[in-house]
């Protein structure tokens, strides 16, 4: 029987859940430290579910609601949290009183608009990365964030953030081990078996304009008729996906900027092409970025989805050291400059579930968060101005006092 989408004002799928406390928290209020947290999510996909997944692991905390545009999801989610409520609508997941924090982890070009309602709502967010899609975005999303005065605890989705080597990579980076850093040389490989392109999602049968709210999910995109292939597979298209630059890089350089303090770079270039999947894809598959940092710093990134024998990885090249991180991090002295300086390994060992871990216990404690809102911001121009390098074909420059790309 085709699922089909409620005519009911509340717009929930599935029977209320019973015993939710009636005595609920002031939005945005910082909770006590053995207070349960009532966590919702707008957007439980593949990525929405893996945060669910995580959020319900961590102690005295509770899944309450799913908010999806397609139906298929909500059954999903129900089947993970049979209890919680689901509405197609997400306003009314804002409107639910018992709904301290959210969740959002809906397409690129959606974040904007499902961060400042969970903000204007009085809701904690953990916003999924990238951040913002385009500097507009990340204007108007600052300005909701400023507007709350801090009422709220954020936490951008760059979880190497909260990766134990953050601590380690404090430890190496100091002038005395690195002398003066002028580049960071980093990757990201992958590949997959031939016939299964990277990213494709299967487009179901139930992907119909009765089960999923269209004009929903274009939000301020371009208007189209109804396309199932283009729902299942947004990362494919620029309306909707700023490419792999925001699927990865931002990870890459979101560790670096907290770390090293980076500011928004002055210029940025990309260039690469569709080389290796023709599948309708818009966005490339192979690219190269170089971006030159005020504190004359260059962060270059390289990626493709046709060998991972690289596999993933940054080099921070200093006059004095260099700092090699992947799935581990050391630091390697230049023994032309500190002859009797030592490599050093990394130690520090990253909890299970730590970035959401991080967000929960900061609603609890009211400290900022590990990946507070101004990197999110610096990563989200960083990553549109490589993407709007690449679209223009041209090198494209931060104007830091108009805040504009040109």
């Amino acid at each position: 029987m085709k699922a089909r989408i409620p005519d009911s004002r509340r717009n929930f799928i599935g029977k209320v859940a019973g015993g939710i406390a009636t005595t609920l928290a002031t939005p945005g209020a910082v909770l006590g430290a053995n207070e349960r947290i009532r966590v919702g999510i707008i957007g439980p996909g593949d990525r929405g579910m893996q945060l669910v997944r995580e959020a319900m692991s961590c102690e005295n905390t509770e899944m309450v609601a799913f908010a999806d545009i397609y139906t298929r999801r909500l059954e999903e989610a129900k089947r993970v949290a049979p209890n919680a409520k689901t509405y197609l609508d997400y306003r009314y997941l804002l409107e639910d009183k018992g709904v301290d924090a959210v969740l959002i982890a809906t397409p690129q070009h959606l974040h904007c608009e499902h961060f400042t309602a969970s903000i204007e709502a009085g809701k904690h967010v953990y916003q999924e990365k990238t951040m913002a899609f385009t500097v507009d975005h990340a204007k108007r999303m600052r300005a909701a964030y400023r507007k709350a005065a801090g009422k709220q605890v954020v936490q951008i989705g760059h979880q190497s953030c909260s990766s134990g080597q953050v601590i380690d990579a404090l430890r190496f980076a100091t002038p005395s081990k690195m002398g003066r850093i002028t580049a960071i040389e980093s990757h990201m490989y992958r590949n997959t078996p031939h016939g299964k392109p990277q990213w494709a999602r299967p487009v179901y049968p139930d992907m119909t304009p009765e089960n999923v709210l269209w004009k929903q999910f274009l939000g301020e995109s371009p208007q189209r008729e109804f396309d199932a292939n283009r729902y299942a597979n947004w990362r494919f298209f620029w309306d909707y996906s700023g490419g792999n630059v925001y699927e990865n890089m931002c990870h890459q350089l979101s560790f670096w900027y907290k770390v090293l303090n980076l500011q928004i770079p002055k210029s940025a270039t990309m260039v690469g092409g569709v080389y290796l999947w023709k599948d309708g894809r818009e966005v490339p598959d192979t690219m190269s970025v170089a971006m030159e940092h005020p504190e004359e710093i260059l962060f270059t990134w390289a990626s493709g989805f046709g060998n991972n024998q690289l596999g993933s990885g940054e080099n921070v090249l200093g006059t004095d050291g260099t700092i090699l991180r992947s799935t581990h991090i050391q630091y390697v002295p230049q023994k032309v400059n500190l002859p009797n300086e030592k490599e050093l390994a990394g130690e520090t060992k990253t909890g299970k579930a730590a970035h959401m871990q991080n967000f929960l216990d900061c609603i609890r404690s009211g400290a900022e968060t590990n990946c507070p809102f101004d990197v999110g911001f610096r990563v989200s121009v960083a990553c549109r101005m490589a993407v709007e390098s690449y679209r223009q074909g041209k090198t494209v420059h931060w104007d830091p006092v108009k805040e504009e790309i040109s």
